[in-house]
């Protein structure tokens, strides 16, 4: 007999959490210490084919070289996209409705996804010019960088 012929199906309907801690590498760390210490934004820019990537990267994702040569980006950048939340998640970072967006850096090849503040949702343009606006208390994280706002107009 088949000791699988007396187990009965159990279907749990739930959410788990389960906590845990991960390292973001000597890429990372480097990358996070940087926003904490001295509210700059660094990149990486490959020694092959150029491109600097921002959040930086050990592995250049075009031509697989190793990436090592650091360089200080902008905190002004252009919003490539974006997309507004208008629903409730746990997980979300902030209340609903909020915009998330991918900024490309002034002095950056790729774009950094975050979340756009001080701006009227219905009034986002792709192309706008934004800013970093860092936290006060910052811990090293991503979210050391409160969002991006919209540059005043001179």
């Amino acid at each position: 007999m088949d000791w699988k012929e007396d187990v009965k199906e159990m279907v749990y309907q739930g959410r788990i959490k389960v906590p845990y801690t991960w390292t973001v590498g000597e890429v990372g760390s480097r990358f996070f210490i940087e926003l904490r210490d001295n509210k700059k934004i660094w990149g990486d820019k490959c020694p092959r084919c150029g491109t600097v990537f921002v959040p930086p990267r050990k592995v250049c994702s075009k031509c697989y070289s190793n990436i090592g040569e650091w360089v200080e980006v902008g905190t002004k950048g252009t919003l490539l996209t974006f997309t507004v939340v208008r629903y409730k998640n746990d997980l979300q970072p902030r209340d609903a409705p909020f915009a998330y967006g991918i900024i490309k850096l002034d002095g950056a090849d790729t774009g950094l996804l975050h979340l756009l503040g001080e701006v009227d949702l219905e009034q986002i343009k792709i192309g706008m010019q934004v800013e970093a606006v860092f936290e006060e208390d910052r811990k090293g994280e991503i979210l050391d960088i409160k969002y991006f706002r919209p540059l005043k107009e001179a």
